[in-house]
């Protein structure tokens, strides 16, 4: 396997560690995959915004649009841009701040017992090859690691968050990603 949790941290990979993020509820067992997208500025690629962002020190000067969310204190555990390069800003064990106000199967606060994984790219955009092997890899990894999470606890924001969030959006094939777990698994 291309990755291994260790500590919380995921091998082989990029690592900015985010303050945006704090201890998980006692108790509290980690049994939910949650698969966002992002992109800063809206639309563009590459460039040090989403780190910047997550660190809380997105410079308001260099787009218009940061000075909408300069304020907000966000982190996902991870990153994965679009050539597959794999990023991690929170330690798995820890709470990151990605999914706001969120329920799954009637459980609030999905943050608490979550990880979140960001793409790079927008709702509306279609995912590289190199995201889905990649979150593929990723997501095995962190099924190992966590073996509360299942295919059938593996969901995007839009569902966690309906009305509020659309993410990862009708460009991300859903099919395609799990048959990549699978693969991944054999």
């Amino acid at each position: 396997m291309k990755y291994q949790v260790d500590s919380g941290w995921l091998s082989g990979v990029r690592r900015v560690p985010s303050p945006h993020c704090n201890s998980r509820p006692d108790n509290c067992p980690v049994d939910l995959l949650v698969i966002h997208s992002i992109s800063l500025p809206p639309g563009q690629y590459g460039g040090p915004y989403i780190d910047t962002f997550f660190l809380g020190q997105l410079d308001i000067d260099a787009h218009p649009y940061f000075t909408e969310i300069a304020a907000l204190q966000v982190s996902a555990h991870l990153l994965i841009d679009r050539d597959g390069i794999v990023t991690q800003y929170v330690p798995l064990d820890r709470r990151a701040w990605h999914a706001g106000k969120s329920e799954f199967r009637g459980r609030s606060n999905c943050n608490d017992f979550s990880i979140g994984i960001e793409l790079e790219g927008l709702d509306t955009d279609i995912y590289t090859d190199a995201q889905y092997l990649a979150l593929a890899e990723v997501t095995r990894a962190i099924m190992q690691a966590y073996p509360g999470i299942g295919v059938d606890k593996i969901t995007g924001h839009s569902d966690i968050a309906p009305g509020r969030k659309l993410d990862p959006g009708p460009g991300f094939d859903w099919q395609r990603y799990l048959g990549h777990v699978k693969k991944v698994a054999e």
